[in-house]
């Protein structure tokens, strides 16, 4: 097989997102990191990996791609025989499961990745945190996870019974902001709380949070 590549940062939420994918299916791959604070994201060799400059790019043999939930779909379905199953072959499970990984691609994760910014890495940085913005985006991702409070009332994943990239997807935002005072909007849902709790405890996330703690 193959080697696959992920040209990425440990602490790049999207690249922990692929990681996570990688080593949920078991695979193993090189991580070539990408120097954010030199620039080297903007500029060759990378950007003939990803036009936009973003991290992760992905190889895969002679396959190029970018866009963390892409190359997830990729892995999940060309090595659908390898580790643990992140998507239904069944059409219909299947149909379901994608709807929930398009709400955590435009509901769930433009605010959490505000949040992430004005509360996690603002802090690093030394800038100063905006309120306003912070009050604001609670507010809306109160209401998303109200709408998962729900579903998860009614399966124990969002995707369904099976953990899903509907649920992995989540997890890099998810990590981020319970080390913050968003964590509250997690634990004061019930069944919210309790799929954190499962979904942050799983052996291949862990392994993503350990490069962190390596770097």
């Amino acid at each position: 097989m193959a080697t696959m590549k992920v040209h990425g940062a440990v602490y790049s939420t999207a690249s922990q997102r692929v990681f996570a994918c990688l080593y949920e299916k078991e695979l193993k791959f090189e991580f070539v990191p990408i120097d954010m604070s030199t620039g080297a994201h903007k500029k060759e060799p990378f950007i003939s990996l990803n036009p936009f400059g973003q991290l992760p790019a992905f190889e895969d043999g002679d396959l190029k791609l970018f866009e963390s939930r892409a190359i997830n779909l990729h892995v999940a379905h060309a090595y659908a025989d390898k580790g643990n199953q992140l998507i239904y072959q069944d059409r219909k499970k299947m149909a379901i499961a994608l709807t929930w990984m398009q709400v955590e691609a435009h509901q769930f994760d433009p605010v959490a990745s505000n949040l992430g910014w004005e509360l996690a890495f603002k802090p690093i940085f030394g800038m100063t945190t905006d309120t306003a913005v912070v009050e604001e985006k609670e507010a809306k991702l109160g209401q998303v996870l109200d709408v998962y409070e729900a579903r998860l009332g009614q399966s124990k994943y969002l995707g369904g019974d099976n953990f899903t990239l509907a649920d992995l997807n989540h997890l890099p935002s998810i990590q981020l902001l319970m080390g913050t005072q968003v964590k509250k909007l997690f634990d004061s849902r019930p069944h919210v709380s309790a799929w954190c709790a499962d979904i942050l405890a799983r052996p291949a996330w862990l392994k993503v949070v350990a490069m962190q703690a390596n770097n």
